[in-house]
């Protein structure tokens, strides 16, 4: 078995190498940031994030931004396990004006879309979104990825086993953290022949993990900075925590605390999160830890 060999990046020189490009705006990871999670969806695996109505979406993104996140990530298909799978145009339908609205009144704000659809991808960038947060590597659509690269944004590319329908019935891996990597080094790769060279990269926590296998890659999490990308993590109240306590997803919020400091503790550059205030807070009580 291979062992794992950790690496330190406490060079400035690798640090200041950690930034994407959003609306010719640079973003610089020399500080974790804060990802809020907008669901503009009516099936969401937490169900106090689900968002449908303009006042509701406003009101969640104003507090998120007020309360420290750096990017709103606004999504209109349910990813949980075994759920049901809407076409682009319904997708569509729940997420534009919601960019729209948001854009509208918070201009300044870095809005990141939630969608595997090239149809979807380009609706909302042009309507105010830079940055495509894809759960399927390009691999549900094929036109995404070609799209991304003309739109020239940048893509957070995800790992998931199977898709959302069926990744959680026998999820397998030999060496969970080994395949993980190697799979998303090698669409590096991919994107890099596309010209997507902006690109964050989601070990993809729940998408075809088992709670073990999760907790795995959260362990081995500084392995992923071998890649030369901003590492983001999502765990925000999913079933790793609640499994694992006994509890929901709404009693989940001190669970997913716990995992997002371990997270910035093994190098995570992005919390992608339902409760911005508390990652917020770890991502300062870490940094203040570390000065």
């Amino acid at each position: 078995m291979r062992k794992f060999s950790y690496i330190s990046f406490k060079s400035k020189q690798v640090t200041l190498m950690m930034s994407i490009n959003c609306n010719s705006r640079l973003i610089s990871f020399n500080t974790p940031l804060v990802m809020g999670i907008i669901n503009a969806t009516p099936d969401s695996f937490y169900a106090s994030s689900r968002h449908s109505i303009e006042a509701e979406i406003l009101n969640t993104a104003e507090k998120m931004l007020t309360d420290g996140a750096a990017f709103l990530d606004v999504g209109g298909q349910s990813t949980r396990p075994g759920s049901r799978r809407v076409p682009a145009d319904e997708e569509l339908g729940r997420v534009l004006p919601a960019v729209e609205s948001i854009h509208k009144r918070f201009p300044q704000a870095l809005i990141s879309i939630d969608t595997f659809y090239a149809a979807v991808a380009e609706a909302t960038v042009n309507a105010g979104a830079c940055l495509v947060n894809d759960v399927s590597a390009g691999t549900i659509d094929d036109a995404l990825l070609p799209m991304v690269a003309k739109l020239r944004v940048p893509y957070i590319l995800m790992h998931m086993q199977g898709d959302p329908q069926t990744m959680q019935q026998a999820p397998t891996y030999s060496n969970v953290v080994l395949e993980v990597f190697d799979a998303l080094n090698f669409k590096l790769k991919e994107l890099g022949d596309a010209g997507i060279t902006d690109v964050i990269i989601d070990p993809g926590f729940g998408f075809g993990k088992t709670a073990s296998q999760n907790f795995q890659l959260l362990s081995q999490l500084a392995w992923f900075k071998q890649a030369g990308k901003p590492v983001m993590v999502g765990l925000s109240r999913k079933g790793t925590i609640c499994k694992t306590l006994g509890i929901s997803a709404e009693q989940a919020l001190n669970g997913t605390t716990v995992l997002n400091t371990i997270a910035l503790l093994n190098g995570a550059n992005i919390l992608r999160v339902h409760d911005v205030k508390e990652a917020v807070e770890a991502v300062k009580l870490v940094q203040e830890m570390r000065t």
